[in-house]
């Protein structure tokens, strides 16, 4: 099988729509500063009337991260549902236009497009509350084995394991991506995430992932300790390769044989956080696909990041490409 796709990713399509908040916002409407919840679409509607003017964009992290992928030069795929409404079409065309693959049939009679309000504090912060809407009736019908089997990389989305059917259809994807050769990513997305389905993602992880991405928030959740080298350690016994993003403190490289430390790329001024984790598995699985060295896959990843959380909104607004070729990378 070709290699068609550097990277084919499976997770929640959704719709952000993002604006500037205040901490004593937040507190007003019981947010929890940096968290995600979900919601259920009265809820969605209630905040919505009550936020900022907002910028509304096509999202969804893995969605993100292919779109990343694309920015950097790379051909990307992405599997997930969207509802036959308006916002459907909105996600759908903006994938398009960034050359990705998407080919998933619409959900009609169903819920709608999910939707994530998204509020970002002046130091950068973004809490979500987000409605997923027709995004977790994404099954393993959903799955094409084709594009599986012709992706260097299949990315796995961790918000999307709190659905029994997404579990299934990345059992599915797995079996494909494995029985074709190919590698397959997890994100474990956000710390909730883990400590709803922490049994699962470890069985998961030991079974099933190649390369695991995590911040380390979820590191630390998932082996329910405080101290990041004990859970990096462990980390490392149970996967080929690992990314663990520190925020300021840059990212660590985990791999059987080695741990690498990446500096974090300068940024002038934090605006929005909003996609950091996104872009730098972007980049860093544009530089994997491309066969490039673990540290030079951490600085395409440092990049990406630092490009997105310098602007509102998860997906870049300059080239990836041309940044990485100005620093030589």
């Amino acid at each position: 099988m070709p290699d068609l796709y550097d990277v084919a990713a499976i997770g929640n399509a959704i719709v952000d729509v993002i604006a500037p908040a205040d901490d004593a916002f937040l507190a007003a409407q019981g947010l929890t500063k940096g968290a995600m919840m979900l919601v259920d679409p009265a809820q969605s509607a209630a905040l919505y009337s009550k936020m900022s003017a907002a910028v509304e964009a096509s999202g969804g992290s893995a969605a993100n991260t292919i779109a990343g992928l694309a920015s950097l030069g790379g051909r990307g795929a992405f599997m997930g549902k969207v509802a036959d409404d308006q916002l459907g079409q909105v996600f759908a065309h903006d994938m398009r236009a960034i050359g990705a693959h998407f080919d998933n049939a619409p959900l009609t009679g169903g819920p709608a497009t999910a939707v994530s309000m998204i509020n970002v504090t002046p130091d950068g912060q973004r809490t979500m509350c987000t409605f997923l809407g027709a995004s977790v009736e994404f099954t393993d019908h959903d799955v094409d084995a084709a594009v599986i089997e012709a992706s260097k990389i299949v990315y796995l989305e961790g918000y999307l394991f709190d659905a029994e059917a997404a579990r299934r259809a990345f059992a599915k994807a797995a079996a494909l991506a494995h029985g074709a050769g190919r590698m397959i990513a997890l994100t474990l997305s956000d710390s909730f995430v883990v400590e709803r389905h922490r049994a699962g993602l470890m069985g998961f992880i030991e079974n099933q992932v190649d390369l695991l991405f995590a911040n380390e928030s979820e590191l630390t959740a998932l082996f329910q300790t405080d101290d990041f080298d004990v859970a990096a350690s462990a980390l490392r016994e149970r996967v080929k390769l690992a990314a663990v993003t520190r925020s300021e403190q840059g990212s660590v490289i985990l791999s059987q044989g080695e741990r690498l430390t990446v500096a974090a790329e300068p940024v002038e001024k934090v605006v929005d956080t909003t996609g950091a984790g996104d872009q730098y598995a972007a980049g860093f699985m544009f530089g994997l696909s491309q066969g490039r060295p673990l540290q030079e896959c951490g600085r395409l990843a440092s990049m990406a990041a630092a490009e997105v959380i310098s602007h509102y909104g998860p997906r870049p607004q300059v080239p990836l490409k041309d940044l990485a070729a100005a620093r030589g990378y």
